[in-house]
């Protein structure tokens, strides 16, 4: 250890034994989960809450955490410290693991002892990275599982059907991280979800959805098309609406960043190496995730759009905006092909009608995509000030706010590719206030 550390004496996790005493562990925390409130059953009508992480310190050895207590503690005590942190945890209890039971929930641990800590008698205190020793925090970049053993993405897919509820292993790179959303549940309790993008060598694109708060912190982290990530126990299913296989990270999941494996390196060589070659902006922005929508104010007409494509011409970022509006075209009565189509599974392109084959994926004309319905039509969008024509509609979008996204595109023929990312009816009070102060005289 560095030269503060000098003078204490840390008990291995090696040494652990069942109702040892006094000690003073220090170790990387690896895993974490979200606070969860329970009924406590000795104070009816009351809550006792609980969080629980996983610590290292050997390659070897790693071990669960767990605390109760009342909400006050449980909740400072969890954001005291994120994943990858060090922490020095003094007089932790120590009982025997009851593996089949706690390792269905909990991630497995090669101890046979578990840490319970305790608001009156337990603490625990982040250790800065300049006072810890380098081989401690060098940790966070060593999976939990053997480095040979997990599956590839095609794996997965080839797989398939036979795979559905199995938890195992993924070694993959970081394509994209979508925005956190946020929901209450019919209890009212507060949830969050959170989908980002995989891919490696044998797919282009494979979901992988975070639902725990501490998850997406670390999904927030990763640098798309640079970050390779591997994902022990994370829980394999077959996605009915998509029709396609995915991952989600659960409770007994721990997502190694930027793993220093052999096998991890030849796949970050990969990404490396086809970095430019990405795939074309519509399947990008098929499966982006959308933007959180409640951080979008700025309210646009149509001229003003149209106006602003004109000033940034040449430019490419994305902006968003609000649009009181109705809709002026919505033409359904052409072929049925041009309102619904079919997609890949796989990348989201849309696929080839005649062959109803993926010309992205199946560069093996054997090696067959699953596709999916998507809707796929042009609208226009009216209000007092003009028309924006063909903006795209895609997806379910009846249930959400109005918004839309403002694209520069080359290949829309006035230079401006709108999408709208949600719609719904507008309050007549909000529209005609919003509307009334930029009627141009």
């Amino acid at each position: 250890m560095a030269n503060c550390f000098a003078t204490r004496t840390f008990t291995t996790l090696s040494d652990l034994q069942p109702n040892m005493a006094n000690l003073k562990i220090i170790g990387v925390v690896i895993g974490k989960t979200d606070v969860k409130g329970f009924p406590d059953r000795k104070n009816i009508g009351s809550e006792r809450y609980t969080f629980s992480f996983t610590i290292r310190d050997s390659p070897a050895h790693f071990v669960n955490a767990a605390s109760w207590g009342n909400e006050g503690y449980i909740k400072s005590l969890s954001d005291s410290f994120r994943v990858g942190d060090c922490v020095i945890i003094e007089n932790p209890l120590i009982q025997r693991k009851e593996i089949e039971r706690e390792e269905k929930f909990s991630p497995a641990t090669p101890s046979n002892c578990k840490l319970l800590l305790s608001e009156n008698h337990s603490t625990v205190k982040v250790c800065s990275s300049y006072e810890v020793d380098t081989k401690l925090l060098s940790l966070i970049h060593l999976p939990v599982k053997e480095s040979h053993d997990y599956y590839s993405l095609g794996d997965i897919v080839a797989n398939g059907h036979s795979l559905n509820g199995r938890i195992i292993n993924v070694l993959a790179a970081v394509k994209s991280v979508g925005e956190p959303k946020y929901f209450t549940t019919s209890d009212r309790r507060k949830g969050q979800r959170c989908e980002v993008r995989l891919y490696d060598e044998t797919e282009s694109s494979f979901a992988m959805t975070c639902w725990d708060n501490e998850s997406i912190l670390l999904a927030q982290s990763w640098m798309p098309r640079e970050t390779v990530i591997f994902v022990s126990d994370v829980r394999i299913s077959f996605d009915k609406f998509r029709n396609c296989m995915t991952a989600t990270v659960i409770s007994k999941t721990i997502i190694t960043t930027n793993p220093e494996t052999p096998e991890a390196n030849i796949l970050l060589n990969f990404i490396r190496e086809n970095k430019t070659n990405v795939l074309d902006d519509e399947i990008e922005s098929y499966f982006k995730e959308s933007i959180n929508l409640s951080t979008i104010v700025d309210i646009y007409t149509v001229e003003q759009l149209k106006g602003k494509a004109l000033k940034n011409e040449g430019k490419a970022d994305p902006s968003y905006g609000i649009l009181y509006a109705y809709i002026s075209t919505l033409n359904i009565d052409d072929e049925t092909t041009k309102v619904v189509r079919n997609r890949c599974s796989t990348c989201g392109y849309i696929v080839n009608e005649a062959s109803n084959m993926c010309t992205i994926c199946n560069k093996n004309s054997l090696d067959f995509k699953s596709v999916f319905l998507s809707f796929d039509m042009l609208i226009d969008l009216t209000d007092h000030t003009g028309t924006l024509h063909s903006c795209s509609l895609t997806g379910s979008v009846a249930e959400e706010t109005l918004g839309c996204t403002f694209v520069l595109s080359h290949k829309a023929r006035s230079g401006l590719k709108i999408s709208v990312l949600s719609c719904k009816l507008a309050d007549p009070t909000e529209a005609s206030r919003n509307l009334s102060g930029q009627i141009h005289v």
